[in-house]
């Protein structure tokens, strides 16, 4: 098939013979729309509403305060973690949901801060490196856990993946990189990047927030250090899920962090009066779990059971090769800039174009029912989620953002809403 001249007719056809099509049917996708933002918000599994019925009216609302017990309340972060853990290269016991994405940046952070203070380099290890263009959160933790120690930490941030190699010396402590770029949809090689960061001393914390249930992962065989990402993207778990974050073996000993709350303590309910933390993942745990959005997780986790992440992968790509080609080829005279990779190697699952309107013309589109996310400076964000996306939305919204560009059917001048 000739990408350069495909039809409709031809995503029909490429839809029909996609492995993937049967699992569209087990989300609640609105009939008239082109949902192109779960890399910002997944959409609803079908089971997630059955699944929140049950925990608030049956164990909740019948069975209370015995279901800590009953119905395993007191073990969802470590077993929802386990159904995790093959999506991101993870074994048994290394990986546990629970808080927010933010909040298990600065353990992390922490643990490994403490873990370079303690070797015999450690005085002069006082530099954290990170992306100028990384999500903002991620910098933020940085800068207030660094500023708060008052220890002499310094954040330097690059402005291109290039800069790597000349930035990590002797000085460094901790490389912190999104795997997928939330702007750009730039794609790390994990393992390069974690091999140079060890070469040099360096401890690796991954942020996995646009990679989990996108791209493979593989952090076992990266020997990365640590990792951290959310479930309300592709993992489609429910706005403001809370997140997962993975400590291997290997430095599960040695992992220590500040919010020492009562769930990584090693005999909780002996309500010691001084803290003992666990010997086990549990440890990256802190207060008490919300448990009906935890329980919501597992609905998103079992739908991935049913397919492997080299098959996801596989159609991400082709979505995005798509998407690439019908805009370039429908929109070319209308000055996109496509700042998102176009070898494989390096590209995430969005797709990113500017425009000088680009807000503007995001919610023109989203006017039609396409959905897609505004990204300062001037982005125009698409994020194609192979559950549930078709080929046939990858043409339909090329159709729309083309007759939208073509006859300027957007306003230039429109407020913007608060959350873009």
């Amino acid at each position: 098939m000739n990408i350069n001249h495909i039809t409709h007719s031809d995503c029909l056809a490429l839809d029909q013979q996609d492995p993937l099509a049967a699992l569209r049917q087990q989300f609640r996708l609105p009939a008239q729309m082109i949902y192109l933002d779960g890399n910002s918000l997944g959409a609803q599994p079908k089971a997630a509403f059955d699944r929140a019925q049950q925990v608030i009216q049956e164990e909740w609302g019948n069975d209370l305060i015995t279901s800590w017990n009953k119905a395993g309340w007191f073990d969802l972060p470590s077993r929802l973690g386990n159904l995790l853990a093959p999506l991101i290269g993870a074994q048994a016991e290394e990986v546990v949901i629970t808080d927010s994405t933010s909040i298990n940046l600065f353990k992390a952070i922490a643990a490994a801060l403490q873990i370079q203070a303690q070797q015999a380099d450690g005085a002069q290890r006082k530099v954290i490196i990170t992306e100028r263009s990384n999500f903002p959160t991620d910098i933020y933790m940085a800068e207030g856990l660094t500023k708060w120690l008052d220890r002499g930490y310094q954040i330097h941030l690059i402005d291109s993946p290039e800069e790597l190699t000349s930035a990590i010396n002797q000085h460094t402590a901790l490389v912190m990189l999104t795997h997928v770029n939330y702007r750009t949809g730039y794609l790390y090689d994990m393992a390069q990047v974690t091999a140079l960061a060890h070469q040099h001393g360096a401890l690796c914390l991954w942020d996995l927030a646009h990679s989990a249930g996108a791209v493979e992962v593989d952090l076992h065989q990266a020997q990365a250090d640590f990792a951290v990402g959310c479930c309300y993207k592709y993992l489609n778990g429910g706005p403001g899920a809370p997140a997962f974050i993975w400590v291997p073996q290997r430095h599960q000993a040695q992992f220590h962090h500040p919010l020492t709350g009562w769930w990584g303590h090693a005999a909780p309910f002996a309500m010691q009066p001084n803290f003992q933390v666990t010997p086990n993942i549990r440890r990256a745990l802190c207060g008490t779990q919300p448990i009906v959005s935890l329980a919501m997780i597992e609905s998103g986790l079992q739908i991935f059971a049913q397919t492997s992440m080299s098959a996801i992968r596989q159609k991400s790509l082709a979505l995005t090769d798509l998407f690439i080609q019908l805009v370039e080829t429908r929109c070319a005279r209308h000055q996109l800039g496509l700042v998102t990779p176009r070898e494989h190697a390096k590209r995430g699952s969005h797709v990113s174009f500017t425009h000088e309107h680009a807000y503007a013309v995001i919610q023109a589109l989203i006017n039609r029912g396409v959905v897609g996310d505004y990204r300062e400076p001037a982005i125009m964000r698409f994020g194609f989620t192979p559950l549930y996306t078709s080929f046939v939305d990858v043409w339909n919204a090329v159709d729309a953002l083309s007759d939208i560009l073509d006859n300027q059917l957007y306003d230039a001048n429109i407020q913007r809403h608060a959350v873009t």
